[in-house]
């Protein structure tokens, strides 16, 4: 199985890392000033939850660039273990004992792993089918065999539904590295994954910053007051300008790359929006605190089940030979 690291780390994969590397110093500099200048060296919350939040991009951007360095393998492990961590916080808010135990434990030692494994082997047909058909199919047959079936419908759904995202939508970022692009190595894969991570997730950045300094009028105030008008828009348009700046990494021109990073902008917010409403359901604030200043590991994914997908096949039927 061939593997798929940047490219020998040629120039752009060098400007790639100056790139990141910089930005994360600036922000750096900026949480240290702050916390100086502003919070006087005292615990101060807002500032101190900016520098775990700089602090946790650190680790996140090493260890994708570390699994990137791996290969293909390296890219399927990390993001089946995002996975595995975001549907056991997906699950977790249900009462105990809800779930059957042997559909929870089947879903964390089976489906996920062969999911993952049928990414890693570049089996699309049935990566693609294979988590789709168990959730419609396989799940409610059984529900229907145990006599029970709206029962147990409604004890599987929350499973269901995190199966779907946590899993089979996350598990189409490593499924990036098994396309053959029209005029390119395989080895540049890796430069689509990082624009897809790149965009999706500053767009993130970027919305809360434009909140912070512009957001007054709240978007969705019953699923998210936190997010503004304002700084959805600032936050998309600015990480789609960035996306139209990255085209030298991709196959698209650079109208092509705008029009690209505003669709999966968008559906990273749609996506980041659908979680709130089901954190907001089950009165939580962040899924849990396994990553400091983030909340937990599908509040940072939150943004990638919608985009992933839809990044994968708008590459798979444009651009793939």
């Amino acid at each position: 199985m061939t593997a798929y690291p940047l490219p020998a780390l040629q120039d752009d994969a060098w400007r790639l890392i100056a790139g990141i590397t910089t930005l994360l110093v600036l922000a750096s500099l900026v949480g240290q000033v702050l916390r100086i200048a502003v919070a006087r060296r005292q615990p101060h919350p807002a500032i101190d939850n900016l520098n775990r939040r700089i602090g946790a991009w650190w680790v996140i951007a090493l260890l994708v660039g570390l699994a990137l360095l791996a290969g293909r393998i390296g890219v399927t492990l990390l993001f089946a273990l995002a996975s595995l961590a975001a549907l056991r916080e997906f699950v977790a808010a249900e009462p105990t004992g809800r779930i059957p135990q042997a559909f929870l434990l089947g879903s964390y030692l089976l489906v996920l792993p062969l999911q993952y494994l049928l990414v890693w082997k570049g089996s699309y047909l049935l990566y693609c089918l294979f988590i789709p058909i168990y959730v419609v199919l396989v799940l409610p047959m059984l529900g229907l065999l145990s006599g029970q079936l709206r029962d147990f419908l409604d004890r599987t759904r929350s499973l269901q539904l995190g199966l779907l995202s946590c899993v089979y939508g996350i598990s189409y970022v490593p499924a990036l590295l098994t396309l053959q692009i029209t005029g390119q190595s395989g080895q540049n894969n890796a430069y689509l994954l990082v624009y897809l991570l790149l965009v999706v997730q500053l767009s993130d950045v970027l919305q809360y910053l434009w909140g912070r300094l512009a957001g007054r009028h709240a978007i969705a105030p019953q699923l998210s007051p936190a997010k503004t008008i304002e700084g959805t828009l600032g936050g998309i348009l600015s990480a789609s300008a960035l996306g139209a700046g990255l085209a030298s990494i991709t196959p698209f021109t650079v109208p092509e790359a705008a029009m690209i990073s505003l669709l999966i902008t968008l559906l990273g917010f749609l996506g980041g929006l659908a979680m709130s409403a089901a954190k907001r359901r089950r009165g939580i604030k962040d899924w849990s605190s396994l990553i400091p200043g983030h909340g937990g590991m599908l509040d940072r994914l939150d943004s990638l089940f919608l985009s992933a997908p839809v990044f994968f096949h708008l590459l798979l039927y444009g651009w793939a030979t």
